[in-house]
Formats: structure tokens, C-alpha cells, sequence
């Protein structure tokens, strides 16, 4: 069997998990030990990317005529790629938290949403808060008037409703006009 067609398998697997990819992150890995290389492969699971190590020249032919052909020039040394199909942010926050802790982890860049990254713009795009953070801010920030709202309501119900809040502003303001009056009536009265 020819050297081409075993590798063939190999470069058709890499072009099928890069087809619908929303991003690709490249990483240097040299240097992790096997427990730090079985943990990150474990966030990286849990989280839905997909983490394999694959020759340069493999990964090479696979990105040639898609989007991450641009990834050519990081493809010196060993290097393992995270692609991602859900979140296009997830393999850059994974990764960039992981190297944190894993110094020997380098990121080399990727592409995310079609858009190449050095990478600092990977690190940058891995401060970006997931998808579910952000919708429950929003959420978040539609709840507050709502329940503020609410809360105003419960209070006027405990006190007897808006009658009991109306009666009971004129009685404070009462004292005010009571000491208004009094001046007037010292002044002289014209005949």
C-alpha cells in the first residue's frame, strides 16, 4: 500500500471536522506533562471541542481551499488544533484559561468565524463571555425593571394600596400649609 493512500484517511478526517467548524485554534503542546495533557483534553471535551494532535503537513492539505488555509504559516513545530462547531469562542476561553495554569502550552493562532487571529487576538477573543453568559445577562438586565416593578407593587398592597399612600400625603403636607398661614394673617389687611 503506497505511502498516499494511507495518508489520504488522515487528511479526509481533518477536512470533515473542519467543514462546518466555527473555529480553529492552533497550539504549540510541547512541554505539558500527561496529567496536564489528559486534563485539557478533558475541559476540552466537556466543553464540545474537539482536541486531536495531526501532522503539519496532514492538517496542511486538509485546510488548502477553506477558510483556514491562512493557518498555513502556524503550522511549524508540533502543533494540535481545537476545532469547535457550537461556540465559536469556546476553544480560544479553554485553552487560554488551561495555559494559565500549563505555562509549556503556547497558542500559535486560529480562526474564528472566518477571521484569522495571531495569537494575542486569541487571547483576546478567549475574554469574550460564552454564548449562555451573555444571554442571562441580558435576561438579567430584562428582569430588573420587571421585578423592581413588582416589588413597589407587593409594598403599596401591604400598605393598604395607593388610597392609603394618597391619604396619607396630604396629611404631611397639612403642617407645611399650617405654617404659611399664620404669616398671612399677621399682615395688615387692607380696608
Amino acid at each position: 500500500m503506497a505511502k498516499v493512500e494511507l495518508k489520504k484517511p488522515i487528511v479526509e478526517e481533518i477536512a470533515a471536522s473542519i467543514k462546518d467548524a466555527q473555529s480553529v485554534v492552533l497550539v504549540d503542546y510541547r512541554g505539558l506533562t500527561v496529567e496536564q495533557d489528559t486534563e485539557l483534553r478533558k475541559q476540552l471535551r466537556e466543553a464540545g471541542i474537539t482536541y486531536k494532535v495531526y501532522k503539519n503537513t496532514m492538517m496542511n492539505f486538509a485546510f488548502k481551499g477553506t477558510d483556514f488555509e491562512s493557518l498555513t504559516p502556524y503550522l511549524e513545530g508540533p502543533s494540535a488544533v481545537a476545532i469547535s462547531t457550537e461556540d465559536a469562542t469556546a476553544p480560544a476561553r479553554v485553552i487560554c484559561k488551561f495555559a494559565k495554569t500549563a505555562n509549556a502550552l503556547e497558542v500559535k493562532g486560529g480562526v474564528v468565524e472566518g477571521t484569522v487571529y495571531d495569537a494575542n487576538g486569541i487571547q483576546e477573543i478567549a475574554k469574550i463571555p460564552s454564548r449562555e453568559e451573555l444571554l442571562s445577562r441580558l435576561l438579567g438586565s430584562m428582569q430588573s425593571p420587571i421585578t423592581n416593578f413588582a416589588r413597589v407593587m407587593k409594598q403599596l398592597a401591604e400598605k393598604g394600596g395607593a388610597s392609603e399612600c394618597e391619604a396619607a400625603a396630604p396629611a404631611e403636607a397639612a403642617p407645611a400649609e399650617a405654617e404659611t398661614v399664620p404669616a398671612a394673617e399677621e399682615a395688615p389687611a387692607a380696608e
